[in-house]
């Protein structure tokens, strides 16, 4: 599958491969140069830690799933004289239904509530329903996490309820939904 740069007013998201991976795991320079962008020093942001860098390669290698991409986002705005790596987030599998998709992003501190995760995720979200098959996309946060929830209800998602055990994700955080 090809899979799609999208450019925002502000972003330019750009969709890993395994190299772009490898490089953000031991390779700084080389990822600067893979996105064409300045790699800040406190990179990466706390949902893409080295564990879940290992998942991802995992899961493009071994093609796990249809369904994952990830994009980089980069800071691409007018007025900036640089372009900058500011946060991630993609989609994968989800496991309620073959039909859906579930979300999930993460951006560097200084950038939360700048409105960069509301564009990013308002990019990403037309390119995920042109996907055959997919009928609605899912997101998980918890209670506390207002920022999060802002981001999901500003792009149309609808709270559905704390998610129960033995659901396949994670018990005790909050679902939204938005569908197609």
């Amino acid at each position: 599958m090809s899979l799609p740069r999208i450019h925002t007013d502000r972003l330019d998201l750009i969709p890993t491969t395994v190299e772009i991976l490898r490089s953000d795991q031991n390779d700084k320079a080389k990822l600067a140069r893979l996105l064409n962008a300045h790699i800040p020093a406190h990179w990466p942001p706390m949902l893409l830690d080295a564990e879940t860098l290992s998942a991802f390669i995992t899961i493009l290698e071994e093609e796990r799933d249809p369904f994952f991409i990830c994009w980089y986002w980069v800071r691409d705005e007018p007025g900036h004289s640089m372009r900058e790596l500011i946060g991630s987030g993609g989609i994968a599998s989800s496991p309620c239904s073959p039909d859906t998709v579930i979300i999930g992003y993460s951006i560097l501190d200084e950038y939360q509530s700048k409105g960069y995760t509301t564009e990013a995720v308002r990019g990403l979200i037309p390119v995920i329903f042109q996907m055959p098959g997919l009928q609605q996309i899912i997101a998980t946060t918890y209670s506390h996490l207002t920022g999060s929830i802002r981001v999901l209800e500003k792009n149309g998602f609808v709270y559905a309820g704390t998610v129960q055990s033995g659901e396949g994700i994670e018990e005790g955080s909050e679902l939204y939904i938005l569908r197609r």
